[in-house]
């Protein structure tokens, strides 16, 4: 039943076991969360929520399942149905204080999630019945095989209620400035240098080409998700679970989440290691990649606006400066930058905790699900934010887009296979020296009239191949 806490003298704040954790006044949870709560006084790390509500899902069905299979009661069933349920709601998150720095395989907080539910179960049932944390809400079922259930659930619906359309989103958005920009020249770049001209709109379709490259390598990683090790329990052989479990599991899980989850094919495997999280953080880290690349070439772009390039205008959200008075910064780009970098990082820890697996269980569970879950959840909320108060109000600056186009010495390839390399080169060094127009180092240079200059440097023939 609910318990309360004990107050502390200094304040009104409530603390637990180790005195060093609040925790709420009433609280659900009981002795072994209590035991970790002093034993794992590690960092201010929890499990992450969607992982606590993915729980109340697998709770759910688990309880519907063995109800069906006629090995739980079915009072108990419908109580522990109807605490799940709350807790995949979010009405209890506030009964999961444990550090996630644990156990390897996330026993402690699927105990705090067993016992939270057999308290408010028992509640529902107003006493008449106890409920059991690990009789009955935890019935057939392990540790080992319901904590990567649950986190391959959280990580499905992030990725399809969150991430992906916010991935469309703004690659459909880049898409937009590409056909709105496709005339608009500039001045291309490698190695930071000058370069032969490339129109606006096709440097907006590389950005639109890479996204959509990483929605369809995060749209291959889904059907391994898909595949849930519940009914493994502690190995991979099912002990204390029944054939149909797993099948039985998935079908009311589908039900509810209108997903197409399925069990795996071999749960030795998924149970031992994780190489679906590691390969869906692969995806991450590439999409990450991607987008710090388009972030700093945009605030590369934006730069000035008076002494930079000034090719773009960024939309001016904040004030940049707290002492230089009208400064504008690419907030949004470096914001993005730093969420790319974290994501990064996030991608080594997961592959070294998968790579730390021993025989039938992988040890490093909660720190897997701490990442993975970071890395979806920062992702979906910045490239929501990047598209939503950047990418929407960028505007071109084509005056000076024209003028350093005018300025470029690079629009001297296009003489090259009518003069020759050697050539076009020493012309080249001569404007360079001399600080005049490439047209007027070719006049001087007696190398071709003015109007065949004028005739073969045209900037909007050079965006595409020759016919």
């Amino acid at each position: 039943m609910i318990r309360t806490g004990q107050k502390s003298p200094i304040n009104s704040t409530f603390y637990c076991m180790s005195d060093a954790t609040p925790r709420p006044e009433l609280t659900l949870w009981g002795q072994q969360t209590d035991s970790a709560l002093h034993h794992f006084r590690v960092g201010q790390e929890t499990l992450p929520q969607a992982m606590i509500h993915a729980y109340g899902l697998v709770k759910f069905c688990a309880a519907d399942t063995h109800q069906q299979h006629g090995r739980l009661d079915p009072l108990l069933a419908q109580a522990i149905k109807k605490a799940a349920r709350q807790l995949f709601e979010g009405e209890l998150d506030n009964q999961f204080p444990i550090s996630l720095w644990q156990s390897g395989s996330g026993t402690q907080s699927h105990m705090n999630v067993n016992e939270v539910l057999a308290s408010l179960a028992t509640q529902i049932l107003e006493g008449k019945h106890q409920v059991h944390p690990n009789d009955h809400c935890n019935l057939g079922q392990s540790t080992n095989d319901s904590f990567p259930t649950a986190l391959h659930i959280a990580c499905v619906c992030l990725l399809e209620n969150a991430l992906l359309p916010s991935l469309k989103q703004l690659r459909e958005r880049f898409e937009m400035q590409s056909r709105r920009w496709q005339s608009v020249l500039k001045t291309g770049r490698t190695h930071l240098q000058d370069a032969t001209p490339i129109s606006l709109g096709q440097e907006m379709s590389a950005y639109a080409a890479q996204l959509n490259h990483a929605e369809q390598q995060i749209a291959a990683d889904l059907p391994a998700l898909l595949a849930l090790t519940m009914g493994g329990t502690a190995v991979g052989t099912g002990i204390n679970s029944r054939q149909e479990f797993a099948a039985t599991f998935c079908s009311g899980l589908n039900e509810m989440t209108g997903f197409e989850f399925r069990p795996s094919d071999n749960f030795f495997a998924t149970q031992a290691s994780h190489d679906a999280i590691v390969s869906l953080s692969g995806s991450l880290n590439t999409l990450a990649s991607s987008l710090n690349k388009i972030a700093s070439d945009l605030r590369l772009m934006a730069s000035g606006p008076r002494c930079g390039l000034a090719e773009l205008s960024l939309p001016a959200n904040e004030p940049g400066s707290s002492i230089m008075p009208g400064k504008v910064n690419p907030s949004q780009c470096e914001m993005l930058n730093m969420v790319c970098a974290q994501v990064m990082g996030n991608h080594l820890t997961i592959t070294i905790a998968n790579a730390q697996g021993q025989f039938q269980l992988n040890t490093f569970k909660p720190v897997m699900a701490l990442n993975i879950i970071q890395s979806l959840e920062l992702l979906a909320d910045a490239i929501t934010s990047f598209d939503q108060f950047c990418i929407s109000g960028i505007e071109a600056n084509e005056e000076n887009l024209a003028a350093t186009m005018d300025q470029s010495l690079m629009l001297a390839t296009a003489l090259t296979p009518h003069l020759g390399y050697d050539k076009v080169t020493q012309i080249v060094h001569y404007a360079s020296e001399q600080k005049c127009s490439l047209r007027q180092a070719v006049i001087d240079s007696e190398a071709m009239s003015a109007e065949d200059y004028d005739r073969l440097i045209r900037p909007q023939a050079m965006i595409y191949p020759s016919q």
